[in-house]
């Protein structure tokens, strides 16, 4: 393929939606795009195997660090109660990464490229600057986590821990070279070893099950406690990550399948069974981490509020030696996976938006840097002190420009001229646009109460 020349769409046909204001002109991920052939002849449970994948990519941004910083804190401060918020968040998560499989299977088009083609330029400009900020946003918070996991596990200071994990964008270029499905038997790799490691914690930690599954039944407490309500919405900013979005709306486009109405519902059906699962193992690990935290420090009155402390504290009081190992080893099996995807995020974004295009190695090293030297930047600045108002701040930006995000994807996704037959039915619509408005309401809370504080603290301090 010559860098430079414009890529046909594979999905494009004579009896495609029309519905955009402008023509495609390009694939996304054009260097992996249909490179993983579906047979139409496989059996179902083959099929189902040549379509996972793509949803464990998207998985692993709903179990970063920042998800560890909000978890833990609501363990550690409310027991178990707030797992019905980390279900709830995982059910929307749900139902938004299914609607990404379906824009990208139908349109061809990943979110960044609908959001192109069909807003006008300053409009489409603000939201790819909205979108690079959520990422570097994003990336501080898992750059950050692995270079706290490097620190504890290997004592390596914090900025020399930020500078390593920029390597990643060698690992990517090369896995990729070799085949994307490299790169999904990685991150499959460091899934199961994250979960492994939270497996044996609850089996350390021994929780109350049936507070456990009390936990999961939503309580009016949620909204009627102000300091509870802070960490729900938190939660909720750190599971629903927008940059998963763009991501999971490209990379299900790496599957070859029959570009026909049946290939397209199939694959449709497929990708969203792939979300599901890969996104049950999200919800396990973010359950597993409150419940461990609310096992082991809420029952003795111990709040936690560093990553830190949850390592140093955590073997003294489950009397298990390898349990803040096991802890460590998780954290960086977590970061490293999120800036894995998190590197093709930035690349499928800035693509998208501005259609640049660029060498491969060029194109990654661009959008890595974008993300890698505010990382860089903070913790020089504060070091291994004042991680958690880190990843806190970071939540906080994810959580102004998740709205950008989802509010265009159920835009699309409803509308018949850009969808045709594979418009979302009405039952879908509803859950959606509901979705869509509990979130920019809950966010806009969220917002409303961090700044605030910030204002209260200003004036206590003055």
């Amino acid at each position: 393929m010559t860098e430079g020349a414009p890529t046909p769409p594979a999905n494009s046909s004579a009896g495609s939606p029309t519905g955009w204001r402008r023509a495609q002109t390009e694939v996304s991920l054009p260097e992996v795009h249909s490179s993983i052939l579906v047979p139409h002849t496989l059996g179902f449970w083959r099929k189902m195997l040549a379509f996972s994948g793509p949803g464990f990519l998207v998985a692993v941004g709903y179990m970063d660090p920042g998800n560890w910083a909000t978890d833990l804190a609501g363990g550690s401060q409310f027991g178990y109660t707030l797992l019905s918020v980390i279900l709830l968040s995982n059910l929307m998560a749900i139902l938004l990464q299914a609607l990404c499989a379906r824009l990208g299977i139908v349109t061809g088009r990943d979110l960044a490229q609908a959001c192109h083609d069909h807003y006008s330029p300053p409009v489409s400009f603000v939201l790819w600057i909205l979108c690079e900020v959520a990422i570097c946003a994003c990336d501080l918070a898992e750059v950050i986590g692995s270079a706290i996991a490097l620190n504890l596990l290997f004592g390596l200071p914090m900025i020399w821990g930020v500078c390593i994990t920029a390597l990643d964008v060698l690992v990517v270029l090369y896995l990729q070279n070799k085949g994307f499905r490299y790169i999904e038997a990685l991150v499959i790799t460091l899934i199961l070893t994250i979960g492994g490691c939270f497996f044996a914690e609850i089996l350390f930690s021994q929780p109350d099950v049936i507070a456990v599954l009390g936990g999961l039944v939503p309580t009016l407490e949620i909204i009627q406690r102000p300091e509870m309500l802070y960490i729900a919405i938190g939660i909720l900013g750190a599971t629903v990550m927008p940059h998963n979005l763009y991501l999971h709306s490209s990379i299900v486009q790496t599957r070859k399948y029959e570009r026909t109405a049946s290939g397209k519902a199939e694959a449709i059906k497929f990708a969203t069974i792939d979300s599901t699962v890969a996104l049950m193992f999200a919800l396990f690990i973010n359950g597993a981490i409150l419940v461990v935290s609310a096992a082991t420090f809420y029952g003795r009155g111990q709040e936690v509020a560093e990553i830190q402390d949850a390592y140093k504290l955590l073997s003294p009081m489950l009397g298990v030696p390898v349990a803040s190992t096991l802890f460590a080893l998780a954290l960086l099996a977590s970061g490293q996976n999120s800036t894995l995807t998190g590197t093709l995020a930035g690349q499928i974004v800035m693509e998208g938006f501005l259609r640049i295009r660029l060498r491969p190695w060029l194109r990654r090293l661009i959008t890595r840097l974008i993300a890698i030297v505010p990382a860089v930047i903070v913790t020089a600045l504060y070091g291994e002190h004042g991680t958690a108002t880190l990843l806190v701040l970071s939540q906080v930006i994810l959580s102004l420009q998740l709205s950008f995000a989802v509010v265009p994807l159920v835009v699309f996704t409803s509308s018949p001229a850009k969808m045709g037959d594979f418009v979302n039915p009405a039952w879908i619509k509803v859950l959606a646009w509901s979705t869509a408005a509990l979130i920019v309401s809950l966010n806009v809370k969220y917002l409303s109460d961090y700044f605030g504080i910030t204002v209260w603290l200003v004036n206590l301090v003055g």
